[in-house]
């Protein structure tokens, strides 16, 4: 777990979102995974002048762990929370289990670098990330999406991002990034689910992360009804409602073979290709973004 090119480019993005790490909570005792000459780059990149000696101070005072680099961005306190303490990180706990009393609306920013997709209850965890931010507080996470399988328990999509953040459970989701794991790769926004009225997908062949940014707006009960995948709902409304009840699913994929065998190959590869499908990124879902400091 840590801040690689891409993490330390996110933390910085975030605090342009007027992100205040004032007091922050580490999900894992975070390193800094990239060089220092790729450190200085994202920092210039990002309009700060930050000399040779002072990025290597910053691999120097902690071990090569990412405090320094968070106490630039304004950090007074950063705690880290970790289930063994063989990192030193400075709280120990199971995030499987609630997060104590003490703990909660405590910290201005909660930073998951990567260790929530190596917690097995992750309703458990993510809910503790939340109830640990003070209302308007920001949760910023880094995040397995493609080609990590593996990596930890898990990959995650963005609908499970977009479901958990929202109004209902005390949030909003103020953006959500996904980037491809390379110091050159181009960044996206990501569009939610239920606003293309559709599953956003992707299908591409290198690692791949998700970056979301989360502001708590009140202290309500997380959970208190779990969230459910967008596309499914309104069909279960129109079945209770008495829509579509004698639906038949062999009639529909009889329909769709059908449609598929009158459609020649190459026209259904041509459409798809001039659509952008096959680049990875369907531009249906996915927005160009410049990252960059202005």
């Amino acid at each position: 777990m840590g801040l690689d090119v891409n993490g330390t480019r996110f933390l910085l993005y975030a605090k342009q979102f007027g992100v205040d790490y004032s007091r922050t909570a580490m999900i894992g005792r975070h390193g800094l995974h990239l060089k220092p000459f790729r450190l200085q780059k994202n920092l210039i990149e990002f309009g700060y002048s930050c000399d040779g000696e002072a990025i290597n101070r910053m691999y120097s005072e902690s071990n090569g762990f990412a405090e320094p680099f968070v106490r630039f961005l304004g950090a007074k306190d950063v705690h880290s929370f970790d289930h063994s303490g063989y990192e030193g990180a400075t709280h120990l706990h199971n995030m499987n289990q609630d997060i104590p009393d003490s703990f909660k609306g405590r910290y201005s920013v909660v930073l998951d670098g990567g260790s929530l997709e190596h917690i097995f209850n992750f309703p458990v965890a993510i809910k503790n990330c939340m109830e640990m931010l003070e209302v308007g507080g920001h949760y910023l996470g880094i995040t397995p999406a493609n080609n990590l399988m593996g990596d930890g328990f898990y990959q995650f999509s963005p609908e499970l991002y977009f479901s958990v953040f929202s109004e209902e459970n005390g949030f909003e989701l103020a953006t959500m990034l996904i980037a491809e794991s390379s110091a050159r790769a181009k960044w996206y926004s990501v569009k939610s689910p239920a606003t293309v009225g559709r599953r956003v997908t992707l299908t591409n062949r290198v690692p791949t992360e998700l970056f979301v940014l989360a502001k708590k707006v009140a202290s309500v009960t997380v959970f208190q009804s779990f969230p459910q995948q967008s596309d499914y709902v309104p069909k279960w409304k129109e079945a209770y409602a008495g829509v579509d009840k004698h639906f038949d699913v062999r009639k529909e994929s009889r329909l769709r073979a059908l449609i598929a065998r009158l459609i020649p190959e190459s026209l259904k590869w041509g459409v798809e290709r001039m659509r952008g499908y096959h680049s990875g990124f369907d531009p249906r879902f996915f927005q160009p973004l410049d990252q960059g400091g202005s």
